[in-house]
């Protein structure tokens, strides 16, 4: 992603001010720059915390967007603003001939456009009359996999931005909403979206040298200092109807190491899902003659659409999972173990996840009910345990198990993740925090479901508890930098 730049706002003697969109206010074009110009470091941190969800290129409508500063800070491939006021949109159109502005009120504008990818409504929320015929509006123009991005100006502020208008250190606004992130979710919840992240962001809206830094990328995300933030940054996604299970098609990939003992009962065992189900094993270099009895199965079960792909060379779960996954064909894309640990019989209630809607990426858990006898070593579950948690506070979302090999998506959902995988590199040797990662930076809706985890009855595990351990650890700095402190 290429650097951001600052708005070409004119010069102010009041560089550091705050201020947010106004939608609603009465100036023309001049009198918004000139206070927009008050704020050169506030549009430089919001444009920083917007990018973190929009990929560059990507279709964005922005509702309330002003003088277009901040849709031309996410760098759009096609962008469209909407603006009440003729005078700022003729503006806008000025300053960025290479986006669109059309004159509309955010409660009831009308566009001739396919539906976008993102839709910013930013800071404009304060200053809306009616935010859920807005909202409602807005889901007009999405489909199934847009994302809404919602800047949300928390209260406790009130008393800080008027001391602010009142020094003339920030434009006055009538009738500010001050509403809570609770209101803004109940909000989206009337106007058919549901919150999949919502992250305090901003304790410093101006520029004080090595301190800004430390509170915007450290203390606003850190218990009790992110009660100080300025904003809660609100993704929403459309709830969409249920589809039904017979619409789409499922690839489930088994990646196989000295797994002969499990082949046949792994085809047997799995349920024909949706409109058509095929099995892909993804062989890793076995000497146990995994690869033979392979083959001897496609042949003994000619009916089932079954698949064999080779590994190669490149070692690791996370090589052979991204290999199976660019062979499958199917519309939803499963991860099953080959050691059966979890049985194959649970997928459907993945798959059924998926297609109704409850959830984008779907993660198993182990750690819910009761194990069998010597299915994962109590070192292990300690390890289990600290992880999840580490991971439920990186990423925001809860997660229970994150070493569970049941990982299911979409194959549109996978894409976007493996086009932006260089944003964390192929450092993921297991495959899981790959998907973890990415799913997460994606703002996909994640949900767990709980299985039952059983001992193996062929074979020996591969996982070294402590050199893995480390390399878990190191993992988790990675995301920790990326995805809190970048």
């Amino acid at each position: 992603m290429s650097t951001i730049t600052s708005p070409s706002i004119p010069e102010s003697p009041h560089r550091n001010g705050v201020d947010a969109d106004l939608p609603h206010t009465n100036c023309n074009e001049v009198e918004l720059a000139r206070w927009q110009s008050t704020k050169r470091f506030y549009y430089r941190e919001l444009i920083r915390l917007l990018r973190n969800h929009i990929p560059e290129g990507a279709r964005v409508l922005q509702v309330g967007c002003g003088m277009g500063d901040l849709l031309a800070g996410v760098e759009p491939g096609y962008g469209l603003g909407i603006e009440h006021n003729e005078s700022v949109v003729q503006g806008a159109r000025e300053r960025y001939p290479d986006l669109t502005f059309t004159l509309g009120q955010p409660e009831s504008f009308e566009l001739d456009s396919a539906p976008f990818d993102f839709v910013i409504i930013g800071d404009a929320i304060s200053q809306m009359h009616d935010v859920q015929a807005c909202l409602e509006r807005v889901r007009k123009y999405c489909k199934p996999s847009t994302r809404v991005l919602i800047c949300n100006v928390q209260g406790c502020w009130e008393p800080v931005l008027r001391m602010l208008g009142a020094l003339r250190l920030r434009r006055k606004t009538t009738n500010q909403n001050w509403l809570s992130t609770t209101d803004v979710m109940n909000l989206l919840r009337l106007a058919d979206f549901e919150v999949v992240a919502q992250n305090p962001e901003m304790i410093l809206p101006v520029y004080v040298p090595g301190l800004t830094e430390l509170c915007n990328r450290f203390f606003a995300h850190v218990w009790p200092t992110q009660h100080l933030s300025l904003m809660h940054v609100l993704v929403a996604r459309p709830t969409s109807p249920p589809k039904g299970t017979d619409d789409l098609t499922c690839s489930v990939i088994i990646p196989t190491l000295n797994e002969k003992g499990n082949i046949e009962a792994a085809v047997r065992r799995t349920p024909k899902m949706g409109k058509h189900t095929e099995l892909i094993f993804v062989e890793g270099g076995s000497t146990d003659g995994t690869e033979q009895e392979i083959l001897r199965v496609m042949k003994a079960y000619s009916e089932r659409d079954i698949k064999l792909v080779y590994q190669g060379t490149e070692r690791g779960k996370g090589v052979a999972v991204r290999k199976g996954f660019a062979e499958a064909s199917g519309d939803v894309l499963m991860i099953l173990d080959s050691d059966l640990t979890v049985v194959p019989e649970d997928l459907p209630k993945f798959f059924n996840c998926i297609v109704q809607g409850k959830g984008e990426f779907v993660n198993g858990t182990r750690l819910v009910y009761p194990m069998e006898k010597q299915a994962m070593r109590t070192l292990n579950k300690i390890g289990n345990w600290f992880f999840s948690v580490l991971f439920s506070w990186l990423l925001r979302q809860r997660f229970r198990d994150t070493l569970c090999g049941t990982k299911v998506l979409l194959k549109s959902q996978y894409e976007v993740i493996a086009k932006n995988r260089s944003y964390f590199g192929k450092f993921d040797p297991f495959g899981d925090f790959d998907l973890i990662f990415g799913a997460s930076k994606a703002n996909l809706k994640i949900i767990e479901i709980p299985v039952r985890y059983r001992a193996r009855t062929y074979g020996d595990t591969e996982i070294q508890r402590f050199r893995h351990g480390l390399l878990l650890l190191k993992m988790s700095l990675l995301a920790f930098w990326k995805l809190r402190l970048r």
